[in-house]
Order: C-alpha cells, then sequence, then structure tokens
C-alpha cells in the first residue's frame, strides 16, 4: 500500500506569539496542566502535526470506532479507550470547552485505513476506526477503539482534529498525531493480530514526522481489565 505524506513543521511559540499568530493562522493549542487553585493554570503550546493523505471527513458521529457501519464487522486489536480533554485557555486559566468536535483516525492492526484509495488498495465504502464526537460540558470527547498497527515510513500514531463552532464567522481548527512509547508498541505488536505484520515498524526517534515536536504529543496509557486506557489534555488559547 503506497503511503504519501506531507510533513508540517510544528511551531514551539510562546503564549505572546500564540495570541499574536491567532489572526493569522487560525489558531493557537496548548496542553493544560493542573495547577494549585491559588495559581493560574499553565498551559504549553503543543505542536500542530500534518493531517495526512487519510482524512475522510464522512461526519460520523460515534463514540465506539471499531465497528465498520458498512457491515457491522469489528475491527480485530487490543481494544483503547481514549479521552481528549479539550480546554479554552482564557485571563490566564484553562476552561473546559464544551461543544468542539473531535475527529480520530487511524489505521487498521494491518496498517490500513479506511474510506481511502491508492494504487494498492482501495478501502472506499468502509468507515472503520475513524468517527468524531462533540465535547461535553467537562470538554471531553471519549472513544473505544484499537490499538493502531504500522504501516511502512511512520511510527505509530493516532491522527486527531478538533473544531470549533463558528463565532462571528469564523471557525478554529487544529491537527495533530498521538504517540506511544517504543515499548508500548513492541508489548502490543508482539500479540495476535498485530504479530502477522512481521518486522519493519519504525521508532519513534526514525520518524522526521515525530522529531517535529511529537516527544509532546506521548499519549500514556494503563491498562484496566484487558483494556488500555489513555488520557490527552490540550487547550485552545481563546485571548
Amino acid at each position: 500500500m503506497t503511503r504519501r505524506t506531507v510533513h508540517n513543521r510544528p511551531s514551539m511559540i510562546t503564549r505572546r506569539k500564540a495570541v499574536g499568530l491567532l489572526g493569522a493562522a487560525g489558531c493557537a493549542w496548548s496542553a493544560a496542566f493542573p495547577a494549585p487553585a491559588s495559581a493560574a493554570a499553565r498551559c504549553v503550546v503543543r505542536p500542530a502535526q500534518t493531517e495526512g493523505p487519510y482524512f475522510v471527513d464522512r461526519m460520523l458521529e460515534r463514540a465506539d470506532l471499531r465497528i465498520d457501519p458498512a457491515d457491522g464487522s469489528i475491527s480485530p486489536g487490543t481494544p483503547l479507550v481514549l479521552v481528549l480533554a479539550v480546554s479554552r485557555v482564557s485571563a490566564d486559566a484553562c476552561a473546559p470547552l464544551a461543544g468542539a468536535q473531535v475527529d480520530l483516525w487511524h489505521c487498521d492492526h494491518r496498517g490500513i485505513y479506511s474510506g481511502v484509495r491508492d494504487p494498492a488498495l482501495d478501502t472506499t465504502g468502509q468507515r472503520f476506526l475513524r468517527g468524531y464526537q462533540i465535547t461535553n460540558a467537562a470538554g471531553e470527547a471519549r472513544f473505544t477503539t484499537i490499538y493502531p498497527g504500522w504501516y511502512p515510513g511512520r511510527a505509530v500514531h493516532i491522527h486527531f482534529k478538533v473544531r470549533t463552532a463558528a463565532v462571528a464567522g469564523k471557525s478554529r481548527e487544529f491537527t495533530s498525531q498521538l504517540y506511544f512509547d517504543d515499548a508500548q508498541n513492541e508489548r502490543v505488536h508482539a500479540g495476535g493480530p498485530y504479530a502477522s505484520r512481521g518486522a519493519g515498524r519504525r521508532s519513534n526517534a526514525s520518524d522526521r514526522i515525530f522529531l517535529r515536536g511529537g516527544n509532546q504529543l506521548m499519549l500514556a496509557l494503563e491498562p484496566q481489565d484487558g483494556v488500555l486506557t489513555g488520557r490527552f489534555e490540550l487547550a485552545l488559547d481563546g485571548d
């Protein structure tokens, strides 16, 4: 399966620069870290990363991405529950951002994306492992999916996109990727159904896209009753 990648250069910018770039670049996003109640929340800028060639805007609203609505089939793999918590930075504090659309998409255990066509494979009409959720009052979008596989040229990753509703005719959009520790990839991919792929998985350090800020986009996971769970927090600078 031929893979085409487009490399966006992520920017590490200060909060002041992020605010100044909102009009020109459309948005500046940060990762929110908890702070004592007496202090303002600290927000560190995260880099955007390439959307890649396989984003398909099917407007498929759902929480469980494993099921293909085309035929009811379920993608095999290690179950993964992922929560993306979106906040807005305002007045030096971070508050949950409700009503944002969070899209998630990634390849299956074979390294294949649904709903696309390239010289090696045609999966148009299939919609496994992609969909979106609207953030709730706590700013959270929760997905049930599987641990992604790999394909030549890339480290293991998950794509995500966050879009806000239009205000005064303007909306905001941020796209990036999530990554996993190499040791975690090794553990998961040593078992079925991933093991059938054999060797060839690229490490994070050998992925040119990961090297452009991927160390800030790592997803820590915890096992719970056979399911891996993870939470990733990010915030839109809304000043």
